[in-house]
């Protein structure tokens, strides 16, 4: 077992998570806030899935990655949402040093994968509409599958790297982490160990698991935009560019914040911005996703006016059957 490992081992028993200390009026208030954004979450790409199971129509390329990142945000907000609820009543918060490697963990798995799931439906949407006579051929089935679990496997491949790199480091200054929940930054930030070769590996794999998608995703809607902006037929430019504003969306959303957490110096961690950006890319993103793609995509919409119409009508005849 590696020497830094071993101390921390002996040393460190569990971390302490400082982003609730300074705050005392308003625990009411963000755990209720928390509370609701995880119940919308859970609810609504709950309703997604359950929506593109039950319904035919929605078997598509699309809808199968739409199920997947569903799947995903339900997982990426449960990691931190209830051990955060719990710490705004608790008079110090801890995490053990089990269960802080295991958040961040998973956390970065999650990331990682929703990442590389993002571009694979950008890449749906640019044979959807640029190459549509070879779409049926291009997205099988099986395609879709492996590219599905390719996400996951460079999620899981990702997180495994940096949380061996991480939690080998030692952490003799203090167990104290200025954040909300496990994360990379906020641990590389106290740790006494020379920390330049998880810097260096944050980066450099952070541009193949971060930048590489992005601007990949990026590349596939300029595309998409340029055949649009070609096309004589009005409603389904308009249907195409309805599709991908709310991708996009997600995407700004996700990747901005994302980039934003991972790829500056350590040093420039601040306590205060940098649980503002916490919030944003591992709460807001994964709750707002369902109501995006719920509000903006009509066939979505469709189908579960029809899943209520038709969980009603049942209910009306099991009410009718028993009087």
């Amino acid at each position: 077992m590696n020497l830094s490992y071993a101390e921390n081992q002996t040393s460190i028993k569990e971390f302490m998570l400082l982003g609730f200390v300074n705050i005392k009026k308003e625990k009411s208030f963000l755990f209720i806030l928390f509370l609701t954004m995880y119940i919308i979450c859970l609810l609504g790409n709950s309703l997604i899935i359950a929506v593109i199971l039950l319904n035919q129509t929605l078997h598509s390329p699309m809808y199968f990655f739409l199920g997947n990142l569903s799947f995903l945000d339900i997982c990426y907000i449960s990691v931190t949402v209830p051990k955060m609820s719990a710490d705004i009543w608790a008079k110090s918060p801890s995490i053990s040093f089990v269960g802080c490697a295991a958040q961040m963990y998973f956390l970065v798995t999650l990331a990682g994968a929703e990442g590389f799931l993002l571009a694979s439906m950008a890449l749906d949407r640019y044979f959807a509409i640029c190459r549509p006579l070879n779409y049926t051929r291009l997205m099988s089935k099986w395609t879709c599958l492996q590219m599905a679990a390719t996400s996951w496997i460079c999620g899981f491949l990702n997180a495994s790297l940096h949380t061996t790199l991480t939690f080998h480091l030692s952490y003799c200054k203090s167990n104290g982490i200025s954040h909300f929940f496990c994360d990379i930054p906020p641990l590389l930030s106290i740790s006494c160990s020379d920390t330049s070769v998880n810097e260096a590996a944050l980066f450099t794999v952070g541009v193949f698991v971060g930048l590489s998608p992005f601007f990949f995703t990026l590349v596939s809607y300029a595309l998409i935009l340029h055949a649009i902006l070609g096309k004589q037929q009005k409603r389904q430019s308009h249907k195409a560019i309805s599709t991908c504003v709310s991708h996009l969306t997600v995407v700004i959303l996700f990747y901005g914040s994302g980039i934003f957490t991972y790829f500056r110096p350590i040093s420039s961690y601040a306590l205060e911005r940098d649980q503002l950006v916490g919030v944003l890319y591992n709460i807001l993103t994964p709750t707002i996703n369902p109501l995006i793609y719920s509000l903006r995509n009509k066939e979505v919409k469709l189908a579960m006016r029809r899943l209520m119409m038709r969980e009603h009508s049942v209910l009306e005849m099991r009410l009718f059957q028993n009087n």
